[in-house]
């Protein structure tokens, strides 16, 4: 008994003894844990997955990239390097610039076309005055363009002898009784241009006037006088124009961009500076068909009842037409797009300090916002003062990454896992490409000679000239298989 108790003494003290030398011999630091031995509460967070030659391709889950490549993971605790472009701005220098954001927003615009335009005559109205006999002006009564004329009033006499021995053979006929020479006469005498007035003045008093009186057919104002007092004329001559003040149109230059939103009938809105607090409605009554080759606007015509003839030719008009609402559309602040250069842009806010110029494709522009087709999201931010300068460094920022990663071959260490000779076609394993960003992973590349697939077995260590193409493909140019297998 006595024995047995000592030889459990025994175990117990031997047992001691080395665990004290088994951790007086561990390491003081413990091996780092692998990532996939690590407990679920210790896990890596993983922000999301990118593609390994885009990392603007990036995607919530693992997957391949456009070019068939395992996308990779992003983790938290990871510093990512910024795309080219990302600028980061010390927030006191914000501040200074005076840099101010707005949010992206989306939904419908209203077409709301502002622009100038000038007062002209309806030219419905217009009508011209003029003989269809020869003959000289022997009084004039309208001296100059512009005058108001009203419906009735004389404007000019005019002395034709043939008007004058047209109406002597009339009153011969009548003195002749001969009903058919009568009605000849009096035929003539209305193809020669006698008013009805005249010819029957003529028939009461039996006696010919040296002159004969040219009246107006209606009110308006003298658009245009082509003849002074004295003057011949002949029906070929344009004496005068004659044009009404009610109704009157307007001439509206329409940007190119905003010609499509543009269709008769369409409201419109009108201030002359000359009536300032008056509000003229109207209606788009035509669209002409013609651009203007020097200007490039369309030329819109609008028109304005004028009943109490305040409005004149040539008046300068400011005019809005309503066009109706766009269908939803991404929308920006105006002075947030940055127009010029190749192409246009604007620039983002990432958010502490980082900002980005990103190009767009601007669409319609209503009021201060315009419309972005491409490039931007809902609920972005981007910058609406201060960008030109951010702008200008951005573009900087870009220009040297593109430079300092401007290389167009890699020699990197890879492993062989598979080759298709008629092809031209080898899968390799290769290690991390600093040059490039490229992460270790498995690859299949062309290869610029068949010839290079010779002597190569799998598992094979090379060593590989990977070269860089216009068209951003990549080509093995060079296989150095004297290594260790």
């Amino acid at each position: 008994m006595k024995r047995s108790i000592a030889v459990v003494l025994m175990l117990v003290v031997a047992g001691l003894v080395g665990v004290i030398i088994g951790r007086a011999w561990q390491p003081a630091t413990q091996p780092a844990t692998q990532p996939g031995n690590q407990s679920a509460g210790h896990e890596r967070e993983i922000l999301y997955w990118k593609a390994p030659m885009d990392p603007n391709y990036r995607r919530d889950e693992p997957g391949k990239s456009p070019m068939g490549m395992d996308l990779v993971p992003v983790y938290a605790d990871e510093t990512v390097p910024d795309a080219p472009g990302v600028v980061s701005i010390n927030p006191v220098v914000v501040n200074n610039l005076g840099v101010r954001t707005a949010r992206v927003a989306e939904g419908s615009l209203p077409r709301r076309i502002k622009s100038v335009g000038y007062v002209g005559y309806d030219e419905a109205t217009l009508y011209q005055v003029s003989t269809r006999v020869e003959g000289w002006i022997e009084k004039l009564a309208v001296k100059a363009s512009g005058e108001p004329v009203n419906k009735g009033q004389v404007l000019f006499e005019l002395y034709s002898p043939d008007l004058v021995n047209a109406q002597h053979e009339h009153l011969a006929a009548l003195r002749s009784g001969n009903t058919m020479m009568i009605s000849a006469s009096r035929e003539r005498l209305a193809a020669l241009g006698l008013p009805d007035s005249e010819t029957r003045r003529l028939e009461k008093q039996r006696s010919v006037r040296r002159t004969t009186r040219v009246y107006a057919a209606g009110d308006g104002v003298v658009a245009q006088l082509g003849i002074r007092e004295g003057g011949y004329v002949t029906p070929a001559t344009q004496i005068m124009t004659i044009a009404a003040l009610d109704p009157v149109w307007v001439l509206v230059e329409v940007m190119e961009r905003q010609a499509g939103w543009v269709r008769p009938g369409l409201p419109a809105q009108v201030e002359f500076e000359s009536l300032p607090g008056e509000l003229f409605s109207g209606v788009v009554d035509y669209v002409y068909p013609e651009l203007d080759l020097r200007t490039r606007t369309l030329k819109v015509r609008l028109r304005l009842d004028n009943p109490d003839q305040l409005l004149r030719p040539n008046m300068f008009a400011k005019v809005e037409i309503l066009g109706g609402d766009s269908d939803s559309v991404v929308h920006v602040p105006r002075e947030a797009l940055i127009r010029g250069g190749a192409v246009d842009r604007v620039v983002i806010a990432l958010g502490d300090g980082r900002f980005q110029s990103m190009p767009v494709q601007p669409g319609i522009e209503s009021g201060d916002r315009v419309a972005i087709l491409e490039g931007l999201s809902s609920g972005d931010m981007v910058v609406t003062s201060g960008q030109f300068l951010i702008d200008s460094e951005s573009n900087i920022d870009t220009a040297s990454k593109r430079m300092a990663g401007n290389d167009t071959r890699a020699s990197v260490a890879a492993v062989v896992e598979g080759w298709r000779t008629a092809q031209r076609r080898i899968t390799l394993r290769h290690d991390p490409i600093e040059a490039w960003s490229w992460p270790s992973m498995s690859m299949g590349f062309d290869v610029s000679d068949a010839t290079l697939l010779q002597n190569l077995h799998l598992g094979k260590q090379v060593q590989v000239v990977i070269k860089k193409q216009a068209d951003d493909t990549y080509v093995v140019t060079d296989i150095d298989t004297d290594l260790a297998p």
